[in-house]
């Protein structure tokens, strides 16, 4: 073996060029473990459309203090994208790499829609997020949605249908509410109440057992709409506060329950 040149020459060669090689890890290594890499920035950037009205650097910093493992090279977006999206308010984040030392956060906010259940907030997706009701604009009315857990994209979809069609009448939902039977309940912002029946379009299954006899939500409305008007006119200034929509051709209506001031007096 040892009187082979060719041989011999080969592992020398082998010999160098592992050498090289580790040269070239080691100095790699070397280079990308400087301090100069450390993330010592990071930039907030609203997404496109967006506006951070919620979302400060100082709710990034304290949700991803002691997970920013790593520096430039060798942090994991991955598991930063996760804890900044557990923040209040953040619906999404995409994060890329500024050179040398940064990180730039592009977030999309989470547009509150409603109120929904007990404490949590519905966005203009139908997804359920939790944050502070307090931080809501005070200046926008946010009503109030309660609803079975899935039911959400059907709520904000079933609002939206609503509120257009109840427009012309000049009055907004206050409170929306949908059973587990997927029958639906509104208070208006008049105080009025409308019981509209189970929702033929939820394609769910009865939990009692059979299929949903259920009315057309849009029909039904749209014909208390246009009788809205000329019932108030034929009702004497008796005030209606509940109207019940579960009818095929019409509508029933409950007036308040008048006190007679003189029989108070009485009393």
């Amino acid at each position: 073996m040892f009187n082979n040149p060719k041989l011999l020459n080969f592992i020398a060669n082998i010999i160098m060029l592992g050498a090289v090689i580790a040269l070239l890890l080691g100095g790699g290594y070397w280079f990308m473990h400087r301090p100069m890499f450390n993330i010592t920035q990071m930039v907030l950037e609203p997404k496109e459309g967006n506006a951070l009205l919620h979302v400060s650097p100082a709710n990034i910093q304290s949700a991803i203090a002691g997970h920013v493992q790593g520096n430039f090279f060798t942090v994991n977006l991955e598991t930063l994208k996760e804890h900044i999206e557990k923040v209040s308010w953040v619906r999404n984040v995409d994060i890329s790499r500024v050179w040398p030392n940064g990180l730039l956060l592009r977030i999309e906010e989470h547009e509150a829609y409603a109120k929904w259940n007990e404490n949590q907030l519905l966005n203009t997706w139908g997804e359920v997020f939790t944050a502070n009701r307090e931080e809501l604009d005070d200046n926008i009315v946010y009503p109030q949605y309660n609803g079975p857990d899935g039911s959400e994209k059907l709520m904000v979809q079933r609002s939206g249908e609503l509120a257009t069609l109840l427009s012309p009448l000049g009055i907004t939902i206050d409170t929306m509410s949908l059973s587990d039977r997927y029958a639906w309940h509104v208070r208006l912002n008049n105080g009025l109440e409308l019981i509209l029946g189970r929702d033929g379009g939820a394609e769910v299954v009865d939990p009692l057992g059979g299929k949903q006899e259920a009315i057309s939500f849009a029909e039904n409305v749209q014909r208390f709409v246009q009788a809205w008007p000329v019932l108030l006119s034929r009702t004497q200034g008796k005030t209606i506060n509940k109207v019940d929509l579960r009818y095929t051709k019409g509508f029933a209506v409950t007036f308040a329950t008048v006190v007679n001031e003189e029989s108070k007096e009485k009393k």
